[in-house]
């Protein structure tokens, strides 16, 4: 929009510019074709004075001197032709009266006009300007006096005149430029502004706002209504989020009380059939409460008040391989760390390489069949130029296909075929939110031969 306004403020100033300083252009070089045009005349009627009685008395001596002195001082060429239009006396010995355009000067004095040329002293014209007197006497032409001028000096000046001309539009017009990008910057300022604030909603600052009371009526309003907007998105989404934590913190009262009410009645059971039914409504129980857990960490995770903090990723990673050794064990699954050479240091949101590696390594122990080996392998990686420290997660499980890993993040999704294993479908999209937050990204890739490949990437510090 900026590039726009100016590219029109600067149309607008060269047609302003050209209307002023062609036609000032063009009234100079007339101008001096005119001084020119009067100042050839005037001497070439003075010498058709002083031809007309050495014509009658065929005495050009004296004449001929006038001429001489006068090419002198003013290097013009002048030539005194008789009524058959053959040189009588001129003020140089070899002139071209053949020249076409002498002989058309010539040829209109003869007939008894004053003759000039009819052309102007352009910049770069390089034809001398011939000028024509007819010699009268008692009404009768006698003969011509011609002068042929160079237009060197002439077109020289009015070349510098021009050179003036174009030089100060130009500063005119670097002056324009200044002043239309400073008039096209204020003139945008409440639109960038806008943009601005509408670029940080997006990212997720919901407490962007612009000020409304600059920029003209239109935008005053514009600037209110986003405002307005951005203030019901937060609030909406801020609602949202409270109910969703409030609801899953009120929920966890009752349900342990539940569980624990469970748990009593089997004391009492003895019926195999409904041990096994105490047993699967103790399951639900827990898997009830891990839903719960999930909701509040993934309300916490998109309340967007984080702290990021420089971590060591490997030393992280290796940690929770530890933590999860003994889950893994349980399901004859390896849990194998590569160690990188040396300390590989993250800036991420506080505990969100902890959080997205618990959900990781759960889904692949979790969905892993017996005997499967989960590869936790951090190693220093950029990523579009910049500085960073990637994570990657590889099992050899059933993996994912390229429309199932890009529904994965989504809440609440499940994989076909996996409804009966306990998860809430909110691991991996809390994984998300987090990395996210920490300007980080995850990406899901299918594993060779089989498995899925998740890839955590943090910036450096």
């Amino acid at each position: 929009m900026r590039i726009r306004l100016v590219t029109t403020y600067l149309l607008l100033l060269l047609l302003v510019l050209a209307a002023l300083e062609v036609p000032l252009a063009l009234a100079i070089a007339g101008r001096d074709t005119q001084r020119l045009v009067a100042d050839r005349l005037a001497d070439a009627t003075r010498f058709a004075a002083l031809a007309e009685p050495a014509l009658r008395a065929q005495e050009t001596t004296e004449l001929e001197a006038e001429l001489t002195r006068y090419d002198e001082v003013y290097g013009v060429v002048a030539v005194v032709v008789n009524q058959d239009a053959f040189r009588v006396v001129a003020s140089r010995e070899q002139v071209a009266l053949t020249d076409r355009a002498v002989q058309r000067q010539a040829r209109r004095a003869l007939e008894g006009r004053e003759a000039s040329d009819d052309g102007t002293v352009w910049p770069w014209r390089l034809e001398p300007f011939v000028v024509a007197i007819p010699v009268v006497r008692g009404g009768e032409v006698i003969g011509a006096v011609i002068t042929i001028s160079p237009t060197g000096r002439r077109a020289a000046g009015v070349r510098t005149a021009w050179s003036i001309l174009a030089g100060g539009g130009l500063v005119v017009l670097f002056a324009g430029i200044v002043a239309a990008w400073s008039l096209a910057r204020w003139t945008l300022r409440p639109v960038a502004e806008l943009d601005a604030a509408a670029h940080e909603l997006a990212a997720g600052d919901y407490a962007a706002r612009v000020p409304a009371a600059d920029g003209p009526p239109e935008l005053r309003r514009l600037g209110a209504a986003f405002n307005e907007m951005a203030a019901t998105v937060a609030d909406s989404l801020e609602r949202q989020r409270a109910f969703v934590s409030h609801a899953s913190h009120q929920l966890r009262n009752p349900l342990t009380a539940l569980r624990l009410r469970v748990e009593d009645l089997g004391v009492d059971l003895t019926d195999p059939q409904a041990v096994e039914g105490h047993r699967l409504a103790l399951e639900e129980a827990e898997r009830f409460g891990d839903v719960l857990d999930s909701l509040l960490a993934l309300a916490r995770a998109e309340r967007g008040r984080y702290e990021l903090a420089d971590i060591d990723a490997g030393e992280v990673a290796w940690t929770r391989v530890v933590a999860w050794q003994p889950v893994a064990a349980k399901k004859d699954i390896t849990l194998r760390y590569v160690r990188p050479p040396r300390p590989l240091r993250a800036r991420a949101v506080t505990t969100a390489l902890d959080q997205a590696l618990d959900a990781l390594i759960d889904n692949a122990v979790k969905f892993s069949t017996d005997g499967s080996t989960v590869t936790i392998r951090p190693v220093a990686a950029d990523d579009g130029g910049v500085g960073g420290v990637a994570v990657h997660v590889t099992d050899t499980g059933p993996g994912l296909t390229e429309q199932q890993r890009e529904l994965a993040t989504e809440r609440f999704w499940r994989a076909p075929g996996t409804q009966n294993v306990d998860g809430s479908g909110l691991g991996l999209p809390i994984v998300a939110v987090l990395v996210e937050a920490s300007s980080g990204r995850l990406d899901l890739l299918p594993n060779t031969p089989k498995g899925l490949h998740a890839r955590l990437w943090f910036p450096t510090p």
